[in-house]
């Protein structure tokens, strides 16, 4: 087994997910929040989701992460790099766990999870899907200085948004603070 990077924002832990972030896992596949990600899914699901999530680590040698509160140790979200079967390129994604939306934690742990995929993994770029009636998830999008490319099909989720984010090179140019 990989042994998947631990990464600490300001407020936030991005660790491995564990078999104990079941229950809010499953809280969240089973409400409406997930309606834009698969769900809202039945306990079986949402297990091969979560299964899905740790084994994509070892297929491509990164993946998402489970988000903590750093100051509660309560689960956030799932937020990382993710590029299964039938996926345009690699995508830099984000979900957040009911209750969590609005504190900016999505875009937090997004961009220190694209800082790893620049910085460690040696990406220079990557994009971010979005469902077209999802304003929170287009705004996070913005936030990280991502732009709107294009539109994708696929075959589950149907017709999603293309949002490409600034190079690693034009990070590395204008400094991040232009896009925070």
């Amino acid at each position: 087994m990989m042994q998947i990077p631990t990464i600490s924002t300001p407020r936030l832990t991005l660790r491995a997910p564990e078999a104990g972030d079941f229950p809010d896992f499953a809280a969240f596949y089973a409400s409406d929040r997930a309606k834009f990600v698969g769900g809202p899914a039945t306990e079986e699901q949402s297990w091969r989701m979560l299964a899905t999530e740790l084994g994509h680590w070892p297929l491509r040698g990164y993946g998402r992460w489970a988000v903590e509160e750093t100051a509660t140790g309560k689960l956030a979200g799932i937020i990382g790099l993710w590029n299964p079967n039938g996926w345009p390129e690699p995508e830099l994604g984000w979900d957040l766990m009911n209750g969590f939306e609005g504190k900016g934690y999505a875009t937090e742990a997004a961009l220190a999870a694209r800082e790893y995929a620049y910085g460690t993994l040696g990406w220079t770029t990557t994009i971010s899907l979005v469902a077209p009636a999802n304003d929170g998830s287009r705004a996070v999008a913005k936030r990280m200085g991502a732009t709107f490319e294009g539109m994708f099909e696929h075959e589950r989720h149907g017709t999603l948004e293309i949002w490409r984010h600034p190079s690693s090179d034009d990070l590395t140019d204008g400094g991040m603070e232009a896009y925070a």
